[in-house]
């Protein structure tokens, strides 16, 4: 039997769930570090969800092995639960309840006494911005609102490792980025964070690594700048100032950078891939003494939109459900 990494937070190896004939996770490995965010990117449907929800205990591993903290999740759940907090696409507060009563019945749950869930719930409830809806039904919350009511419910005991199945779903950008300050203090306090999500821009900005997941087997895996480099190197646009120049110009960076320039005659720019950045300046030296003007200048890395696509063949564009969600929760 292979032996699982207990440094890990979380680890995983030859991950597979099935549904009849369908593989919806494919022999996925993992290795999620203490104290980074790591990020699950993936189309709809890519098999995020359901690999997420046999970490967390809540569906039978098919086959492979996966731990928490050490824990195998298979045979020791009732220790993984006690480890892990999960925030999944859906709230899952009782409608009727307040938001502070929701909250202080999690604690309950979760074993904290009367007193110390009640403390908690007020601070919770302050973090998250919810401390003047406290006393209201959670039925009358936005879906902003909601969403921050069920991460903190799923952190009343603080939690050392944290899956959030794309937590900002449907939040309008200001709520997004109130969340995205949370997530980042949750791991400067000691949490390790998986988090799933279709949002480029949030793995961009938040995750440390990323596993990138379609038809239910990984496909990538690195850094966001090591992911990017997967579909090429950066490029170097220059804007001249005189359009007479385009010809000169990109026979000296051939020159200089050894790649042929690609002109774009109407907007007097001429764009170059660059393998090393440190020739922008070499270019830019060799140029002046050509007497050629530079009205400005930009190097570009790849995106992970382009990452995205090269990797799913599906681009980023939201489906028309997801934009309707967000214009309700808005």
């Amino acid at each position: 039997m292979t032996s699982i990494d207990d440094s890990a937070a979380v680890m995983a190896r030859g991950l597979v769930k099935t549904f009849g004939a369908n593989r919806a996770v494919d022999a996925i490995d993992l290795e999620v570090r203490r104290g980074e965010i790591f990020g699950v990117l993936g189309p709809n449907g890519a098999g995020k969800t359901t690999m997420v929800r046999m970490l967390a205990t809540l569906l039978p591993i098919d086959g492979g092995r996966a731990s928490v903290l050490g824990h195998d999740v298979a045979h020791e759940a009732h220790i993984v639960r006690q480890l892990i907090g999960l925030t999944g696409q859906y709230a899952s507060v009782d409608e009727d309840l307040t938001g502070s009563e929701n909250l202080r019945l999690f604690g309950r749950l979760r074993g904290l006494s009367r007193s110390a869930a009640r403390g908690r719930a007020e601070t919770l409830l302050e973090q998250f911005g919810l401390s003047d809806a406290a006393g209201r039904p959670a039925r009358t919350y936005s879906g902003g609102m909601r969403r921050r009511l069920d991460l903190a419910a799923s952190l009343i005991t603080r939690p050392p490792v944290i899956f959030l199945d794309e937590p900002t779903t449907g939040l309008d950008p200001r709520t997004r980025g109130q969340m995205w300050t949370t997530i980042r203090t949750l791991v400067d306090e000691g949490a390790t964070i998986v988090l799933t999500t279709q949002y480029l821009d949030e793995a961009d900005q938040l995750a440390d690594r990323i596993a990138v997941i379609d038809h239910g087997t990984k496909v990538a895996e690195g850094t966001p700048d090591q992911l990017k480099t997967l579909v090429g190197s950066s490029t170097l646009q220059l804007t001249l100032t005189d359009p007479m120049q385009l010809s000169a110009a990109a026979s000296v960076l051939q020159q200089v950078i050894g790649e042929t320039p690609a002109p774009t005659p109407e907007l007097v720019r001429l764009t170059v891939p660059l393998a090393d950045a440190d020739r922008t300046a070499d270019a830019l030296i060799a140029l002046r003494e050509n007497g050629i003007g530079v009205e400005s200048l930009a190097v570009q890395k790849p995106s992970l939109d382009e990452v995205f696509l090269a990797l799913t063949g599906k681009d980023t564009e939201p489906s028309a459900t997801d934009v309707q969600t967000r214009k309700e929760v808005a």
